[in-house]
C-alpha cells in the first residue's frame, strides 16, 4: 500500500511539473524582435496559432485545393482563395465554411468562358477583381459572383514591342484605379482605369534584370519569351492597398524578390532608409516611395542573415524572400518570407513589432508560406504545400500593442504611456515600447523625461529632437546664454594667446644661438612644424629643433586622444556606450606607426634616402600633433550636438586625419630630400611595404603556432606510448 501511495505521489508531482512548464516550450515558433546591434530578443507571442483549416474543414468539393496562389478578405470578413490549380476562385464565409466558386461564366460576347490559372484576387466594396493569369487578363465579378466584364491586355507605346502581359496580383484604390503586377513587366506597377485603359507605370525598380538578360530577351522571338517567361525573375511579385483615413489618397505596398541577395544584404547591413534596393516599398498614388524606415533596421524581413542566432532554426541564410504584404490595424503591416516561412510585422514608422513563424508540422508552423491577409483581429496564412489556411488569433500581448499604437495615433499621449508601460511589463526587451513612451513624453513637452526612454532604446533620431528642445530651453535663459558667450570668448582668446606664446618660444629658440634646446622648446616646435611643414621638418632634422623625448610625448598624446574619444564620445555618436581600453588604443597607434616607419626606412635605404630610422620616427611623431589637437575638443563637443550636427564633429576629425596625412607626406619628402615625384613613389611603396610586413608577420605567427602544435602533439604521443 505504501509503495502504491509513493507511486501515485510521484505521478502527481510529474503532472504538476508539466502543468507549470511555459506554454512556449511546445510552441511551433518563437516570437522575437531585434535590438540595435542585431541581437534577436525573445518576445511574447503577439499571435497564437488557433487552427489549421483544410479542404475538408471548408467543405470543398472533390477537387479540394490545388496550388492555391492568393488569399484575401472583404469588409464582411469573407475569405477568397485563388485556387490556381483548379482554375477557380473559392469564396468562404467568415467561419471558413459554405464555399462558393467562380470558375466558368458567359462573357460579354455571350460565349462560354472560364478562368485559367488565376494567381491573384482583390475585393472592393461591390466587385471581385481576378487576375486571370493563364489568359492574360483581368476578369471582374460582382460580390455575388455574377460576371461583369473582362479587361484584356492594355495597349501603350510604353510597353516593349514583344512584351508578355501576365497579371499575377492587383489592387484597386478608392477611385477605382487599378494597380496591376505583371510577372514579365519590368517598367513598374501598371496603372489602369476602371475600364482597363493604360494610364502609366509607377514605382519602377532601381534594380532590374542584368544588361545581358535585357539584350538577350530583345533578340528572342515572342514565342521564345513565352517559353521562358516563368524563368524570368519578376520585377514585383505582390501588391496591396491601404485606404487613407479620409478615403481620398491611400498608399500602395509592393513586394519584390527580383533584387539580388548581395544587394539586399548590403542595404540591410548599412541600415538604408531608402527603398530603391529593398524588397518592400510603400508608394503614393503618383508612384513616389514614401515609406518611413525609422526603425533600427530597414523593413526587409530577417536581419540574422548569416544564421548566427536562434532566429533561424532551419539553417537558412541570406536575406528574406518577400512574396506578399498585408495591411493590419492601426497602420501596421506584415510581410512574409517564403525562405523561412516567417511573418514580420511593422508599425507605420518601420519599427519591427514582432516576427514569428517557422517551417514544420506542428500547428502554427508553415510548410510553404504563400499569402497573408488580415480578417479583423485575426491573421490568415495560406500554406501552399498543405493546401490549408493557418488561422492565428491575436493574444493579450498583441492587443496591448495595438491599443498602445491606437492611443499614439489618436494623440492620446497620457493613455499611450500607460499602454506602453503595460507592454513593457510583458516584454521588457521591446525597444519600440520605450520609443513609444518617449514619443508620448516628447509630445507632452516633457523633453528631459523623454531622453531617458530614447536612450534605453538607442533611438538617436528622436533623442536628438528632444535634446534640441532641452538645449533650446537652457539657452533661452539669459544667464546661460551670456555664460556661453563668455566661455566662447575666453576659448578664442586662450587659443590666440597660446599660439602667440608658441610663436614667441619658437622665435626665441631660433635666435638664441644655443645648439641644445630645452624640452619645452622642443615640444612647442611641433606647433611651428604643423603650420610650416617644409621649413619645420628641415630644421627638425638639420637644426635639431626636435627630439626623441618630445616625439614620444606626441605619440602619448595621440594615444590619450583616441582613448578619450572611445570613452568620452557623446550619446548621438556612441548610443551603446561602448569603449576600449587604453592598451588597445596604444596598440592601435603604435602598430601602424612603427609599420610605416620600418617600411619607409627599409625602402628609402635602397633609394638613397637621407633620413635615419630616428629621423623618420621623430618627423612622423611630430606629424601626429593635429590628431590630439582636434580630436580632443571634437570629442568634448560631441556631448552637446544633435544627430543633424554630427557632421560638424566628423568634419573636424576628418580634417585632423587629412592634416596628419599631408604632414607625413611632406615630412618624408623633406627628411629624405626627395623630389615630389620620387616621394610619391616611395610613399606608395611604403604602404605596400606595410602590407607585406603584416603578411610576413601573420605567416610567421601561423608557422610558429603550427610548429608548437606539432611539438605538443609529438610530446603527447610519446607520453601516451611510454
Amino acid at each position: 500500500m505504501k509503495k502504491l501511495i509513493s507511486v501515485l505521489a510521484i505521478l502527481l508531482s510529474v503532472v504538476c511539473l508539466l502543468g507549470i512548464l511555459p506554454a512556449g516550450a511546445s510552441s511551433a515558433y518563437q516570437t522575437y524582435t531585434y535590438s540595435i546591434d542585431g541581437t534577436p530578443l525573445y518576445s511574447p507571442d503577439a499571435y497564437s496559432a488557433y487552427q489549421s483549416v483544410g479542404a475538408a474543414d471548408m467543405g470543398l468539393d472533390e477537387l479540394g485545393l490545388n496550388d492555391p496562389a492568393d488569399l484575401v478578405t472583404d469588409d464582411e470578413e469573407n475569405v477568397y482563395i485563388a485556387d490556381a490549380g483548379n482554375n477557380r476562385i473559392i469564396i468562404l464565409n467568415r467561419y471558413y465554411k459554405n464555399p462558393r466558386y467562380i470558375t466558368s461564366f458567359i462573357n460579354e460576347h455571350g460565349i462560354d468562358d472560364s478562368l485559367s490559372n488565376p494567381q491573384g484576387v482583390f475585393v472592393t466594396e461591390d466587385r471581385i477583381w481576378i487576375c486571370d493569369t493563364g489568359k492574360a487578363r483581368i476578369v471582374v465579378f460582382d460580390r455575388d459572383g455574377n460576371f461583369i466584364k473582362t479587361l484584356e491586355q492594355p495597349q501603350s507605346a510604353l510597353f516593349d514591342e514583344n512584351a508578355v502581359y501576365r497579371p499575377v496580383a492587383m489592387a484597386v484604390d478608392d477611385w477605382n484605379r487599378l494597380y496591376v503586377i505583371s510577372s514579365t513587366t519590368y517598367q513598374g506597377v501598371i496603372v489602369l482605369t476602371e475600364d482597363g485603359e493604360f494610364v502609366k507605370f509607377i514605382g519602377a525598380q532601381a534594380v532590374t534584370i542584368s544588361a545581358w538578360d535585357i539584350i538577350w530577351r530583345r533578340l528572342q522571338s515572342a514565342e521564345q519569351r513565352k517559353k521562358v517567361a516563368n524563368l524570368v525573375s519578376t520585377e514585383f511579385n505582390n501588391i496591396t492597398y491601404r485606404p487613407s483615413e479620409d478615403a481620398t489618397n491611400g498608399f500602395i505596398y509592393v513586394t519584390t524578390s527580383s533584387i539580388d541577395e548581395a544587394t539586399v544584404s548590403a542595404q540591410i547591413q548599412s541600415r538604408s532608409t531608402k527603398g530603391d534596393y529593398l524588397p518592400v516599398k510603400m508608394l503614393d498614388s503618383s508612384g513616389d516611395e514614401v515609406m518611413s524606415r525609422l526603425g533600427f533596421w530597414p523593413p526587409a524581413g530577417e536581419i540574422d542573415l548569416f544564421n548566427t542566432k536562434y532566429a533561424n532554426k532551419k539553417g537558412e541564410t541570406g536575406p528574406s524572400r518577400i512574396i506578399d504584404v498585408a495591411c493590419g490595424p492601426e497602420k501596421t503591416w506584415s510581410i512574409i518570407d517564403a525562405k523561412r516561412s516567417k511573418i514580420y510585422t511593422y508599425d507605420s514608422k518601420g519599427n519591427l513589432l514582432f516576427a514569428f513563424g517557422d517551417k514544420g508540422t506542428m500547428l502554427g508552423a508553415i510548410a510553404n508560406i504563400e499569402a497573408i491577409t488580415y480578417q479583423g483581429d485575426t491573421m490568415l496564412i495560406l500554406d501552399k504545400s498543405n493546401d490549408c489556411i493557418v488561422v492565428y488569433e491575436r493574444t493579450e500581448y498583441g492587443d496591448l500593442l495595438i491599443e498602445a499604437i491606437t492611443a499614439e495615433n489618436s494623440l492620446d499621449y497620457t493613455y499611450a504611456i500607460q499602454c506602453w508601460r503595460s507592454v513593457l511589463q510583458h516584454n521588457s526587451n521591446f525597444d519600440a515600447a520605450y520609443i513609444g513612451i518617449g514619443n508620448a513624453l516628447y509630445r507632452a513637452n516633457e523633453y528631459e523625461a523623454a531622453l531617458e526612454y530614447y536612450e534605453t532604446a538607442y533611438d538617436t533620431a528622436n533623442w536628438s529632437k528632444s535634446y534640441a528642445e532641452v538645449r533650446k530651453a537652457w539657452m533661452s535663459d539669459p544667464v546661460h546664454f551670456l555664460l556661453i558667450i563668455f566661455l566662447i570668448i575666453i576659448a578664442i582668446v586662450a587659443v590666440v594667446k597660446f599660439f602667440g606664446y608658441t610663436g614667441k618660444v619658437n622665435k626665441k629658440a631660433a635666435t638664441d644661438g644655443r645648439a641644445k634646446k630645452t624640452f619645452w622648446q622642443e615640444l612647442m616646435y611641433g606647433f611651428y612644424t604643423i603650420f610650416h611643414p617644409f621649413d619645420g621638418f628641415w630644421d627638425l632634422k638639420h637644426e635639431k629643433r626636435g627630439s626623441l623625448r618630445a616625439a614620444l610625448v606626441y605619440v602619448g598624446l595621440t594615444v590619450i586622444a583616441f582613448f578619450y574619444q572611445s570613452i568620452g564620445t557623446g550619446y548621438v555618436q556612441n548610443p551603446t556606450r561602448s569603449f576600449s581600453t587604453i592598451w588597445s588604443q596604444a596598440l592601435g597607434v603604435l602598430v601602424p606607426l612603427f609599420l610605416f616607419i620600418i617600411a619607409n626606412w627599409c625602402l628609402t635605404t635602397l633609394f638613397e634616402g637621407e633620413g635615419s630610422f630616428k629621423d623618420i620616427f621623430i618627423a612622423v611623431s611630430y606629424c601626429l600633433l593635429p590628431v590630439p589637437m582636434l580630436i580632443i575638443p571634437a570629442t568634448f563637443f560631441s556631448n552637446f550636438v544633435t544627430e543633424a550636427e554630427v557632421g560638424l564633429i566628423t568634419l573636424v576629425v576628418s580634417i585632423a586625419f587629412v592634416w596628419m596625412g599631408l604632414l607625413v607626406f611632406f615630412a618624408t619628402m623633406v627628411t629624405h630630400d626627395y623630389s615630389m615625384f620620387k616621394n610619391i613613389i616611395t610613399f606608395l611603396g611604403t604602404i605596400v611595404g606595410m602590407a607585406l610586413i603584416m603578411f610576413v608577420a601573420i605567416l610567421f605567427t601561423t608557422l610558429i603556432g603550427k610548429i608548437v602544435s606539432l611539438i605538443t602533439n609529438i610530446v603527447t604521443e610519446l607520453e601516451y606510448r611510454v
